[in-house]
Parts: structure tokens; sequence; C-alpha cells
């Protein structure tokens, strides 16, 4: 193996190999994932708080929308699971029930534009807007109702994360993703 630098070379008993399509057999090593982040150059100062003021309404919501993609995956087991309809409702009733003790006062208290946020987040995470969640876990009716509630303060339930369009929240979870690695499902 060749060796550069100071320090002692590295001895390599066995190793894996691949074979390439021309049937030639070559060493085959893990590399680490290597991340590479540009500098931002901003055009002025207003620009440069704007991002991050997203990024701190970003970093806020995210734990949420992680909760809520993992809740809403064991309840969808759970769904599975179930023998009757009323044991449906029951699981129904118990996740709300959850996610209301949980985090009920801390969303609550969030801003417009963190709710915004946490709504595409909820459909990044999940791969369910969050009209759809309601009208799945609640019935028509009441993910109509939500919608409308939404609609009065500025949201919009059925909003989409399209990672081209939402391209800067997308830079800043990776970013956030690379720093503190953590079990992210998608």
């Amino acid at each position: 193996m060749p060796h550069y630098g100071a320090g002692q070379p590295q001895v390599v008993e066995s190793y894996q190999t691949a074979r390439l399509e021309s049937g030639e057999v070559v060493p085959s090593f893990l590399i680490p994932e290597v991340a590479v982040f540009g500098f931002r150059p901003w055009k002025n100062e207003e620009e440069r708080m704007q991002y991050l003021r997203l990024k701190r309404n970003v970093l806020r919501v995210l734990p949420y929308a992680i909760y809520a993609q993992k809740r809403y995956a064991q309840l969808d087991r759970d769904l599975a699971l179930a023998q009757s309809k009323k044991e449906h409702k029951r699981l129904v009733k118990e996740c709300e029930h959850e996610i209301k003790h949980k985090i009920n006062s801390e969303v609550k208290n969030l801003s417009i534009s963190q709710g915004k946020i946490l709504i595409k987040l909820i459909e990044r995470q999940t791969g369910n807007t969050s009209y759809e969640l309601v009208k799945e876990m609640k019935g028509g009716v009441t993910a109509f109702v939500y919608q409308g509630v939404a609609r009065v303060v500025g949201h919009n339930l059925k909003s989409t994360y399209d990672p081209q369009e939402d391209f800067v929240i997308e830079s800043i979870i990776r970013e956030y993703e690379q720093a503190r690695p953590m079990s992210i499902n998608r």
C-alpha cells in the first residue's frame, strides 16, 4: 500500500474487492463522507439577518416535525394491528391526547412564520400534508374545519415541501444534520 507523509505505513492483509463490468477485480475501500459547504456572500446586512431568522425558526420547529414523524409512524403501525373500529378510534384519541399533552403549549407560542415552516417540515418528514394527516386520523369534516381555522391565521395545511423550492430550508436542515447527526428518516 502506498505511504505518504510521516508515520508508519499501514499494512492491510486482506481487503474487499469489486468486479468491474469488464471483469477486472479492483480493491474497494470505504471512505468517510465529506460535507462541503460553500461560503454564502450576503448582498447586505438585511439579507443576512433574514437568513439567520429563517435558520432560527427552522431549528426551533424541526424537533416538532421529527416528533410528528415518529409518532405518526408508531400510530400507523398500531392502526395496522387494530382489530376493530373501536380500537382504531381509541388509538387515534390516545395519539391526539399525547400530542396535545406534550407539545400543545409550546406549539401555541410559535409565530406565524414558524407555523408555516412547521407545516412544511411535517410534510417533509411524514410524506403527507398536515391536512391529509388530519383527514386520515379525524375525518374529512374535521380536516376541513382545521383548514378553515388555519387559513384565518395565515396558514395552509395543504402546503407541501419541495426541496428545490425550499432549498434554503433544506440546506439549513442538512447543515444541522452534519453538525449533530441524528436519525431522520425521510
